[in-house]
Order: C-alpha cells, then structure tokens, then sequence
C-alpha cells in the first residue's frame, strides 16, 4: 500500500448555522478549502453565499458551528484580527478611499497591516517610503492601473475601482483571498481581464475562495465548486461534476430533471 499526501486545508467550515430573526440564513454548512486551490462557491441569489464569507471574516458570528484558518478558530476573532492572520477579502462593493489617489490606496493595507492602525496624514508621509512605495507600484502594474497610480481613485470605472481593490488585497501578501463577485458589473472585455489577473495570481499557489455568477468565469478558474441553495451546500466537486448534476441544474441553472 503506498502513502497518499493528505490537501492541507487551509479553511474548515464545520457545521455553520445562521439565522436572522426567522430568517435561516445558513443551515449547517460545510466546506473545506484546499491550500494552493480555487474554490468557487455559487448559487442563486439569496442562496447565503456573502453571509458565509462575512462568517468567515468574522463580520457575521454564527449562531452555531465552527470556522477554521490553518489551525486557528476564528469565532471569536474580530474582522481586524483575522485579516491579521491572513485573511483578505474583495467586496461586492469595491472598499476604496475614493479621496486618496491610486497608489496611496494600495500602500494604507500595507501600512496597516504593519503598524496596526493608519491616518491619512500617516499614509501621505509614510509614501515617501521607497520599499512601500515600490511594492505598491509593482502591485498597481500587476492589475493594470500603474499608469493612472497618481489619479484620484474615485475618478475610476466600476471594473477599475473592483481592480484596484483586488490590489489593496494583494499588497497584504495574504494565506487566503475572498472574492464576492469579483466581476460583478463589467463589461466583458473587463472581465477577461480580471480573469486573467486572477489566473495569474492562481499560477503563485495563492489560496482563494471565490462567489461569482459569471459561470465562465467560474469554470476558467476553479479547481472545486460548491453550490448553495437556500442556507445549505446542496452539491460540490470538480467543476465538471458539478456542471453535470441534476440538482444543481433544478436549482441554479433553471433546468428540469
């Protein structure tokens, strides 16, 4: 009998319920991330996909079950506190200082993540540090905004400013990168670039969980899929599997059996 390596899993989502009032949010989820791979999560709309990456971040405390980064509990973690650990997220709303310009965004995660607190006077005097600055503007290069880094950032386009987020993420150098519909709004020329961008970001062993209703973009990406309906993980596998399963064609797809 020969050994097999065991995944590393990076993120163990165990038991998970949640409910708003009357409303069950999430019941009984389970999910786990591999190290090194992209796991989509999909599923209709109100299905529980943001109120699980709030969970995980620790925006949202689960009324039960637990949730684990490599090793570490979070349920009593703060937002602040596991972004410290590793954890990085892209919102459905891009999360920008639309007052500051391009580059000065991307330094203030840095920055934070350094010195555990940041003001704008901070920011302003602290970009004159030549190692940040240059990492922020490697950053800038990497998702296509170098050339506008002086621009004030809420002057950018909705794909821009999903981007530049997307760069304020990769500066934190972190374990593991959440993105909430990543393409959400863009056109399609902006979309394959972000696809792209995220491709590559795959090819550096970068760990990632991400929603999207864009199912092109979801079956260029992921190496695993789990489907959400109504609070609760109905299917899950390799893309293919799931692409083929009746339920999730039922409930996500619109198809008959």
């Amino acid at each position: 009998m020969t050994a097999t390596n065991k995944p590393n899993i990076v993120l163990d989502v165990s038991g998970v319920n949640k409910s708003f009032g009357g409303l069950r949010a999430l019941t009984n989820v389970n999910l786990q991330v591999e190290e090194g791979k992209v796991h989509a999560i999909i599923g209709p709309n109100g299905a529980g996909k943001s109120t699980l990456l709030n969970v995980c971040i620790g925006r949202i405390k689960p009324d039960n079950g637990h949730v684990v980064f490599n090793g570490e509990t979070l349920d009593r973690h703060q937002p602040h506190e596991i972004n410290q650990l590793g954890v990085s997220r892209v919102f459905q709303t891009p999360e920008i200082f639309a007052d500051l310009n391009l580059l000065e965004n991307v330094m203030i995660p840095a920055f934070a993540k350094r010195d555990g607190a940041f003001t704008f006077n901070a920011i302003r005097a602290v970009s004159a540090e030549k190692e940040l600055r240059e990492e922020a503007e490697e950053i800038l290069h990497d998702v296509g905004l170098y050339e506008r880094r002086t621009h004030l950032a809420g002057s950018l386009s909705r794909g821009d400013k999903r981007r530049l987020e997307l760069g304020m993420c990769l500066i934190q150098k972190p374990k593991l990168l959440l993105l909430d519909e990543p393409t959400a709004g863009m056109a399609r020329h902006d979309t394959n670039m972000t696809i792209e961008l995220l491709k590559r970001i795959k090819a550096r062993g970068m760990t990632k969980v991400i929603i999207e209703h864009d199912m092109h973009v979801v079956f260029s990406l992921a190496d695993k899929i789990s489907v959400l309906a109504q609070g609760t993980v109905i299917a899950e596998g390799l893309p293919e599997e799931v692409r083929g399963n009746p339920r999730v064609k039922e409930a996500y797809l619109g198809e008959a059996h």
